[in-house]
């Protein structure tokens, strides 16, 4: 009788049998049993049926061959891996006649698409480009434009307007001033090319037929959202339909001439501006100019008006009826 035997650790799952019952059971398959009295520090084989009782001799166990054991307990598996199978087929087929009404939809395509980064803007706006086929609709709010956005623009354009499509672009008013926008507008000059200026605008917009429309949401434009729900690209071409109609052509003269009131278009907007209760800054953002040349319009029209105070032009404006005279 054995009397070093290792400590075994009980209890255990029969995929990590306790080292002793490893050894007994080993000894038991080489000998064809063994001593009952030994198997005592292993009583996972008896728990497991790895061992069974001698029929001849009560005193001894013998083993269960491995292939019996392991078929015994894969055989519980396999009846479960069969119902699952089964289970699955069952919910295949339950799903199949929807999966073939979904086949027969439009394919689906995000609707809003998060785009972080210059490299990523462009190449989102490079594809819609080279897959626009009618129209692609532009707002450019004013601004210094180096030289390089400036090529950057006509490479992408030119290739549209060789494929017929039409361009219809709306700037601020100040652009006409801008020598970068000129030339832009010297180099794509074609009869399928439009181009209006207004005094306010919103944000940057790019639409695509009516598929896709591009805008920023942050105000370094290294953030922007490509969307593609067809409600919102539609509102949005809306939207510059709406501008469009109040803007003026490029080719109509400047739209800063004086009014018979002595006040300027542009001197309009900027009172609109003020009695809204907008600081220099944003008017000037808003309008697509240096912060310099907004006050010294505000100048202007505070010695046109007679005002002697930032706060008594804002009352004369409101009272000299002049924002009335605007659409």
């Amino acid at each position: 009788m054995t009397t070093n035997r290792t400590k075994a650790t009980h209890p255990h799952a029969v995929t990590e049998l306790c080292e002793e019952g490893s050894r007994l059971y080993a000894n038991a398959l080489r000998m064809g049993r063994v001593a009952r009295a030994d198997a005592e520090s292993a009583p996972c084989l008896t728990e497991f049926a790895l061992l069974h009782p001698d029929p001849d001799d009560a005193n001894w166990l013998r083993p269960v061959p491995p292939g019996v054991a392991l078929a015994q307990r894969l055989n519980p598996l396999e009846r479960e891996i069969s119902d699952r199978r089964r289970r699955s087929i069952e919910l295949a087929d339950a799903f199949e006649p929807f999966m073939a009404l979904s086949a027969q939809a439009a394919a689906p395509t995000h609707a809003i698409t998060v785009l972080e980064g210059l490299d990523r803007i462009n190449a989102a706006l490079d594809l819609a480009t080279a897959q626009c086929r009618t129209e692609m609709l532009t707002v450019q709010p004013s601004g210094r434009r180096p030289e390089r956005r400036t090529l950057e623009g006509l490479e992408r354009d030119k290739p549209l307007l060789e494929r017929g499509v039409k361009l219809r672009t709306l700037y601020q008013h100040t652009a006409r001033h801008s020598p970068e926008r000129l030339a832009y507008v010297d180099q794509i000059a074609d009869g399928k090319v439009e181009i209006r200026t207004i005094d306010e605008l919103v944000e940057r917009l790019v639409v695509c037929d009516d598929t896709v429309a591009f805008i920023p949401i942050r105000e370094d434009r290294q953030v922007a959202l490509e969307l593609r729900h067809p409600g919102l690209v539609r509102y949005l071409i809306q939207v510059f339909e709406f501008m469009w109609n109040r803007a003026v052509p490029l080719s109509a003269g400047a739209p800063y001439e004086t009014a018979p009131d002595g006040i300027t278009e542009i001197q309009h907007s900027i009172a609109k501006l003020l009695v809204e209760g907008h600081v220099d800054e944003a008017i000037a953002r808003r309008l697509g100019m240096n912060v310099r040349t907004c006050r010294a319009h505000i100048a202007k029209l505070a010695t046109a008006l007679g005002s002697g105070s930032r706060a008594q032009l804002g009352f004369l404006i409101a009272q000299s009826g002049i924002l009335d005279q605007k659409p």
